[in-house]
């Protein structure tokens, strides 16, 4: 019986496709001590890649920007994983990225996400939004 080897770029669509029609997704990163945080986050999947918002001031950034690697699993609302959790990295995009992903969960959430971005501008926050790209490993 002879094995078939799958390339890296089909390993990591296998991985992704679990993603697919969903709404949610946990994110685990890391703080310096390697202690993992999950948030629950809304996403968008484009090119191989998953795409999420959040503003300049989050943890999750912080903690990003210390360690890019991240965990992600599919997951409801309240943070619940609802399938298993495959390794990436992410990292932040530039702003035309940003605006592009922005629009696309613009898109795929509605009025939701409307009410949720009007609400935000009137926070006394200065953070600004950034758009995360997760790019799922193959390995």
């Amino acid at each position: 019986m002879s094995t078939v080897e799958q390339s890296p770029l089909s390993a990591a669509g296998d991985k992704l496709s679990q993603f697919a029609g969903k709404k949610h997704i946990s994110i685990e990163t890391y703080r310096k001590t390697g202690d993992p945080v999950c948030t629950p986050v809304w996403f968008v999947e484009e090119n191989g890649e998953l795409f999420v918002r959040t503003d300049s001031s989050t943890g999750k950034i912080k903690r990003i920007r210390n360690n890019p690697r991240v965990r992600i699993a599919p997951c409801n609302a309240r943070g619940t994983v609802k399938g298993a959790w495959v390794d990436g990295e992410a990292r932040m995009i530039e702003r035309e990225s940003s605006e592009h992903v922005f629009t696309l969960l613009r898109k795929k959430y509605g009025i939701t996400y409307r009410i949720i971005r009007l609400v935000q501008r009137f926070s006394r926050s200065k953070a600004h939004p950034i758009g995360l790209a997760i790019r799922i490993s193959s390995a």
